[in-house]
């Protein structure tokens, strides 16, 4: 065995000393760093595979068990979602929105034109003839209101149907009974025999603000359980910017794609909750849809449910908002009937024969500026003062005519059904 000199074992002792710190301070530098690691990942989830590439020294090695460091790294890493929050709606709200079927049968015969003579004298009596009836079927979507088995949709869905069966997304196929269906504001109740029925919950849809949430759930084009999102656009639509003058209510617009089979089916909030009816889409628009609110639809079906029907005071006008681009045109149209004075109010252009208004003496180019002594500047605030008072009730509509006012007294009567 070769001696070593003395100086030289003090220089080899020398250099282990040194190396003692050295290992220290890695090995604590290395426990450092896990929980340096631990507390940055979750903020910056791209340094992880740094590190665990980052060779450790032989020092760190010697102390940790690999087995035991892969397992550290994955603990570190926060777990992956499988859901998001519109995912979580669906999840929770999907199973009370159903696809309604309503068949209907038409009746048709053999065209007037065959019963002509000139057809008569090349068919005599072997004239070619059609099935005298034929069943025309609809397709739209609905939600569950309560464990009751209240079913609400659009009237237009299940209008003049002999029949109306109701799918559920869990496969059961329901017979539907009409409760009532209100084409007015377009909201119909269907009622179904079942029990352990998935409902939707509802929100307060006068709160809601433009820029939130919206997610529609339905059958569009008959593909069953279609999900889209989007955002409320704007609230307060009215019927008449809507493009649609027969309904009697304003409209949530969203730009949620809403296409035909989503009609009656809801439109949610964040949280899961029904803001809203889908019923309207304009033709050849992109990106616009529009529903009813929740608040409207729930008053609307309390009266069906209870009543069969819904009460409409009727004034019996035609009327725009008078401003002076407005009496410009008019005046400026040679085959206009009236001539405008007045510069603000409310326009009446047309005065349905037989009505309240005709009966009590109203005429076109009235122009109303009050009504019970309370000034009114649209036409949508007449709108909305006449729907707050019941049938029967009488207003005092103070008038201009031919640069003179008065007031006239009305009673308001019950909106016919509209012409099929």
């Amino acid at each position: 065995m070769t001696r070593h000199s003395k100086p030289a074992m003090i220089k080899a002792s020398a250099a282990r000393f040194k190396r003692v710190p050295a290992a220290l301070s890695l090995m604590l530098l290395g426990a450092g760093a896990v929980v340096v690691g631990n507390q940055a990942i979750s903020q910056v989830p791209s340094l992880m595979p740094a590190l665990a590439q980052t060779a450790p020294s032989p020092a760190v090695e010697s102390q940790v068990n690999p087995d035991d460091a892969s397992r550290l790294a994955q603990a570190a890493l926060p777990p992956i979602p499988n859901r998001n929050f519109i995912s979580d709606v669906v999840q929770n709200a999907g199973p009370a929105v159903v696809r309604i079927d309503a068949s209907r049968t038409v009746s048709r015969g053999t065209p007037d034109a065959f019963d002509d003579p000139f057809f008569r004298q090349f068919f005599g009596n072997n004239l070619p003839q059609r099935p005298a009836e034929r069943v025309q079927r609809g397709l739209g979507s609905g939600f569950i209101l309560d464990g009751n088995g209240h079913v609400l949709t659009n009237a237009h869905v299940i209008d003049g149907a002999d029949t109306v069966s109701v799918t559920l997304k869990d496969g059961r196929v329901l017979e539907g009974e009409v409760l009532g269906a209100d084409p007015t504001t377009d909201v119909a109740v269907i009622r179904v025999d079942a029990g352990d029925l998935p409902t939707v919950k509802t929100t307060d849809s006068d709160r809601l603000q433009p820029g939130e949430w919206s997610i529609a759930i339905g059958n569009p084009l008959g593909l069953d359980n279609t999900v889209t999102a989007g955002i409320i656009s704007a609230t307060g639509r009215s019927s008449g910017e809507v493009g649609i003058p027969d309904k009697r209510v304003d409209f949530i617009q969203t730009d949620a794609a809403i296409n035909p089979g989503n009609s009656g089916g809801p439109l949610l909030n964040a949280n899961g909750e029904v803001i809203g009816m889908n019923t309207a889409i304009i033709s050849g628009a992109q990106g616009l849809g529009f529903a009813i609110p929740i608040n409207a639809v729930k008053a609307i079906a309390q009266e069906l449910i209870e009543t069969g029907r819904v009460e409409h005071p009727f004034l019996g006008i035609q009327m725009t908002t008078l401003t002076p681009d407005v009496k410009q045109q008019i005046n400026a149209d040679p085959n206009s009937p009236f001539q405008v004075e007045a510069e603000t109010g409310i326009l009446l252009v047309r005065i349905v024969p037989n009505s309240p208004a005709a009966q009590a003496g109203l005429r076109v180019g009235d122009v109303v500026r009050a009504i019970d002594g309370e000034a009114i500047a649209t036409s949508e605030d007449l709108q909305a003062l006449v729907s707050e008072r019941p049938v029967g009730s009488d207003l005092d509509l103070t008038i201009e005519r031919n640069g003179r006012t008065a007031t006239q007294s009305v009673t308001l009567g019950q909106m016919p059904k509209p012409a099929r």
